[in-house]
């Protein structure tokens, strides 16, 4: 069993910078795709980025040359690098992982899809 425990959020101003983490534990040793998705208030829960077991990337046109996910594999960490923040970037962002897929790509927009996910962390930005 894994649990994703998600932390780094806060409030920020426009133009600030803020570095989300996640941190897994379980079954360590597995291969994930893991991702982050943010949810704001009254709208549908949307991709930023995922990122397979080799480190390769892929992201939403709105996360692109904004938001940087990576991972620490010796921290189990997952991160989320967000600059240039923005108040529409205001959300309850969450991170994700699964262990059965050889790709990852096709998950940007398939949060639901995870077999693991964490409680979410909020970023406000105004």
């Amino acid at each position: 069993h894994v649990q994703l425990v998600e932390s780094g959020g806060g409030s920020v101003q426009a133009g600030g910078s803020l570095k989300l983490s996640c941190e897994f534990s379980g079954n360590t040793n597995a291969d994930y795709c893991m991702g982050w998705y943010r949810q704001a208030p009254g709208k549908e829960k949307e991709g930023v980025a995922v990122v397979d077991s080799r480190g390769t990337a892929s992201y939403t046109e709105t996360a692109k040359g904004r938001l940087t996910i990576s991972k620490d594999r010796a921290k189990n960490t997952l991160y989320l690098q967000m600059n240039s923040l923005k108040p529409e970037d205001t959300a309850m962002y969450s991170c994700a992982a699964d262990s059965r897929y050889a790709s990852c790509g096709w998950l940007l927009d398939r949060f639901r899809d995870f077999a693991y996910r964490g409680q979410g962390t909020q970023v406000t930005v105004s």
